[in-house]
């Protein structure tokens, strides 16, 4: 339901349900997946959306307008895009009165937020700060009952749900959690009702609707997080039955504890001396003169980049049509870090191809590891699979660390423990921060998988908990056909062909899914990979691909492979399979890959303070791969930082464009796909993927306190779920400040080489996709094929648009790498 529906919808389930949509829908660490932070405004325009969400929560969606007019003093917003972008907006005739009030007017900013404001008046007007008596003690009983393995001890008799536990509790332990009688009462009332704890709070009902966004807005951390758990239980590997309403009921109940102990049982609710009234909180909010300002700043900021990008595809020259078979070819993850590796690896090996595609590789599956309780998703989050595979490792035991024994904690075995691990403890600190090395506490995205180990791919009648164990063959056909034919690899295959999924490394980084695969749903690609490549080399695959016009040569095998981006490394699976001229032609591509991965260290080592640029290509490498193990490293890469475009063309569009790694890159083909049936899959898991990480660090960076995770220097892990500062405060959500401090706040732009008509048609008939476009949530322009003209999405059609950016010709991009760790503009180039 959304937010305008709330005029004529003031029941309390009505109430919950908004609220549930309002809240952050972030997942547990585990599963953490970028997404838009304000997806409860995305039915709305951007900036409407915006300013919706300043009104009513107090978030920030643009930089201050004095950063803005120092962006174009140092000419990253261009002056005739500003102008141009006036007269457009405001006509020829204004735009000069409006460029003066952008440029010089002072503004007061008006701050404050509707929601807040109603429960303030217990702290302004009955003088008792109620959220600094229950909330540390709230939070600390939801991180005891969600917990998923820090806690030596289980919250007791969670089984029965979390109110009954609660009342399970205060009726067995010698002290009590509630206190005063009536609060008491209320706690094991069997007709117990949020209407009548709302009515003892509250008391007027046109207000319990703002009472309850108040409340849970306070800690809107913690009540997103049990809104996602009560919506994915799945999401906890140590399952916790928790519903909103009933943390919500605890609450309040808290709530009416400490006002009884405080006051007695005569205090007025609050809503008796202050109504506030639900339908006035989400009234549409109109824009005021400094609204206008920021946005014609925000929008030419983003078009000044934008208009680079264009002209540098326009300055592309023609490709002669290659000929002959390349030397091997690549698929790559669309992911913006994989950006800079297929540039650097054309420029090594000018022979070869590579392409970009999700790298899930279009099989969708649970993966249960050897020794693993549970399985999970390898597959974008909104995709529930019916495939489970299964890993038989090659190895028997785990390696364990005794420092992650819960026998180590204990009262006796712990202070031995001290006494003797403690000391080895603090001597393998200091050896980390004078040699960096692997430990246990790394999360590496090598483990993630045994390569030695054997999956489960093909079916053998086998199923486990209503999932099936491996995929028929034709199952497999229907998946490999559709990631030839979504990157219009159909024909002219090379002898190899490498699938490579990507994941990250660190040992300081509580983010750590977020590095990993989004279309993995936060975990690395190798077993996709692996299982990716095992399909298209089966034997019977190949003989029903033929049947659908796709034939693949005896000779060609499809090899799988990770690249780990924070090591800038790649391992490679089940090579013993590979011919005796393949491994010939692989064991001299390996070295190709390991060179490009060495420039890709060399470019990403620009943005690290504490790396010095006079290094050699291979010692820059090796510095790079011990930020992945240094436990005080808080950057141990960038991640999706920059990101700001998603290309969806052919490679020859944007053959030799340096995009400084700020494209996701999707290889599509228009001309084997004229009615746009591949295109309306990639638009579909495009616009929510890449546009969901965008939007997720343009708003963390803009907002980093309430909208990101502020630094995460000060962030304690909160029962394996999520991240708080200190051992009392909210979840926070969101990015931490060191995902996104060189990040530039720039909506997507999605570019996409296809007919116009086509584009508007797949658009239209996927409602969800075209909101994305529509509500300019991401920003859309086509390059149509047949004239090589741009046409910009606007008020639901095309218009043409001219670039009007010069772009600088390199010979050799290598000194511009090195000689700024700010973003650099769009190049084409020659070589590195």
């Amino acid at each position: 339901m959304n937010s305008h529906l709330m005029h004529h919808a003031f029941g309390l389930g009505e109430i919950l349900h908004e609220l549930r949509h309002f809240l952050p829908a972030q997942a547990p660490l585990k599963d953490f997946v970028h997404h838009n932070t304000l997806h409860a405004f995305q039915h709305l325009p951007f900036h409407q959306g915006l300013k919706q969400a300043k009104t009513q929560l107090g978030y920030q969606g643009y930089l201050p307008l004095e950063a803005y007019r120092d962006l174009f003093r140092s000419s990253k917003i261009k002056g005739q895009l500003l102008k141009n972008l006036l007269e457009d907006h405001f006509g020829l005739a204004a735009a000069n009165d409006w460029a003066v009030k952008l440029l010089d007017q002072d503004y007061q900013e008006v701050s404050g937020a509707k929601v807040g404001s109603l429960r303030n008046h217990w702290k302004s007007d009955y003088h008792f700060n109620l959220d600094k008596v229950t909330h540390p003690f709230l939070f600390r009983i939801l991180a005891a009952y969600l917990d998923q393995g820090i806690s030596i001890w289980s919250f007791p008799v969670e089984a029965k749900g979390f109110l009954d536990a609660i009342k399970v509790i205060q009726t067995q332990s010698f002290s009590s959690i509630i206190k005063s009688k009536r609060a008491l009462d209320l706690l094991f009332d069997p007709q117990l009702s949020l209407e009548k704890l709302l009515d003892i709070l509250v008391g007027d009902p046109q207000s319990y609707g703002w009472y309850l966004f108040d409340q849970q807005f306070a800690h809107a951390g913690w009540s997103g997080m049990v809104s996602v758990l009560e919506s994915q239980p799945e999401s906890l590997l140590d399952f916790k039955k928790i519903c909103l309403e009933d943390v919500i009921k605890f609450e309040c109940l808290l709530e009416i504890d400490a006002l009884d102990q405080k006051f007695g049982e005569n205090w007025i609710p609050i809503g008796h001396r202050f109504p506030f009234k639900t339908k006035d909180l989400f009234e549409n909010n109109p824009f005021n003169e400094l609204d206008l300002v920021l946005q014609c700043w925000q929008e030419a900021y983003e078009w000044s980049y934008y208009d680079e990008v264009l002209a540098g595809i326009s300055a592309v020259r023609p490709q002669s049509k290659a000929s002959g078979i390349p030397s091997f070819q690549a698929l790559f993850c669309i992911d913006d870090r994989e950006c800079s590796t297929r540039r650097h690896l054309e420029y090594i090996d000018p022979e070869c191809a590579t392409y970009g595609t999700p790298g899930f590789f279009n099989v969708e599956f649970y993966f249960q590891p050897e020794f693993g309780k549970f399985h999970t998703k390898s597959c974008p989050a909104p995709v529930t699979p019916k495939f489970l595979i299964k890993e038989i490792a090659s190895h028997k035991i785990l390696v364990r660390d005794p420092h992650f024994n819960q026998k180590s904690h204990s009262l006796v075995r712990g202070w031995v423990s001290a006494q003797t691990l403690g000391f080895l403890s603090a001597v393998k600190l200091v050896g980390n921060i004078l040699r960096p090395s692997s430990s246990a506490l790394e999360v590496s995205s090598f483990k993630h998988m045994d390569p030695s180990g054997t999956l489960s791919i093909e079916y053998k009648g086998l199923m486990e908990e209503g999932l099936q164990v491996g995929f028929k063959v034709e199952e497999m056909t229907d998946r490999v056909e559709g990631l030839l034919r979504s990157i219009g690899l159909i024909d002219g295959f090379s002898p190899l062909v490498y699938l490579i999924g990507h994941g990250a490394s660190s040992i300081n980084n509580t983010h750590y899914a977020g590095y990993d695969c989004g279309a993995c749903c936060g975990r690395p690609g190798s077993v996709n990979a692996r299982v990716a490549a095992a399909m298209a080399n089966h034997p019977m695959v190949r003989e029903q691909l033929l049947t659908r016009g796709i034939e693949i040569p005896v000779s060609t095998q499809f090899l799988g492979g990770l690249h780990d981006t924070t090591k800038d490394e790649i391992a490679y699976f089940d090579e013993y399979l590979l011919s005796a001229f393949n491994t010939q032609l692989h064991q001299g591509n390996k070295g190709k890959f390991g060179k490009a991965l060495g420039f890709n260290a060399l470019e990403r080592s620009r943005r690290f303070d504490t790396l010095k640029p006079n290094k050699s290509v291979g010692r820059l490498h090796e510095e790079i791969k011990k930020r992945a193990f240094s436990l005080f490293e808080p950057r141990p890469e960038y991640n999706h930082a920059t990101n700001a475009l998603c290309i969806i063309s052919r490679k020859s569009t944007i053959k030799g464009l340096f995009f400084d790694r700020r494209a996701f890159l999707n290889s599509y083909d228009y001309r084997k796909d004229p009615e746009g049936k591949a295109l309306t899959k990639i638009l579909g898991a495009a616009a929510p993927v890449c546009g969901g990480i965008n939007l997720e660090y343009y708003f963390s960076r803009m907002d980093p306190d309430k909208l990101g995770a502020g630094t995460k220097l000060p962030h304690n892990v909160m029962g394996l779920i999520g991240v708080a500062n200190g051992a009392d405060g909210d979840l926070r959500t969101g990015l931490p400040y060191q995902m996104v401090e060189i990040h530039d706040p720039i909506r997507l732009l999605m570019i996409v080489e296809q007919d116009p008509a086509v584009v508007m048609k797949v658009l239209q008939a996927n409602p969800g996709t075209y909101e994305w476009v529509k509500n300019y949530w991401i920003h859309l322009v086509v390059i149509d094929p047949f004239t090589g003209t741009f046409l910009r999405y606007r008020d639901e059609g095309f218009e043409a648009y001219q670039p009007e950016s010069k772009i600088e010709h390199l010979d050799h991009l290598q000194d511009k790498l090195l000689s700024s760790k700010e973003n650099l503009p769009v190049y084409l180039i020659d070589s590195l």
